[in-house]
C-alpha cells in the first residue's frame, strides 16, 4: 500500500470509528436491531428516535472516571 492511501485510510478511520461506536450504543435498545414487524412506515422512524434520544441521555449523564483516586473496597469485620 502506498503512503497516501495508508494516510487516507488513516483519516476515513478516524471518522468512522467514532460513528461505529455511536451505532453500537442506540443499539443497546434491543428492539433496534430486532426485525420490526409492525408495519406502518413510521413507526421504525420513531423507535430509531427514542433509541437514539436513550443514548444521548445516557452520554449526558455518564459519570467521568477519575483513574488518579485508587479504588478502596471497604469491608466490614465480622471477626469480632
Amino acid at each position: 500500500m502506498s503512503a497516501t492511501t495508508k494516510l487516507l485510510n488513516g483519516v476515513i478511520s478516524s471518522y468512522r470509528v467514532p460513528v461505529e461506536h455511536t451505532i453500537a450504543g442506540v443499539k443497546r435498545a434491543r428492539i433496534v436491531k430486532e426485525t420490526l414487524r409492525l408495519h406502518r412506515p413510521e413507526i421504525s422512524d420513531h423507535l430509531m428516535e427514542t433509541a437514539c434520544a436513550l443514548h444521548n441521555l445516557r452520554r449526558a449523564f455518564r459519570q467521568p472516571v477519575n483513574l488518579d483516586i485508587p479504588l478502596t473496597i471497604n469491608f466490614p469485620d465480622y471477626s469480632r
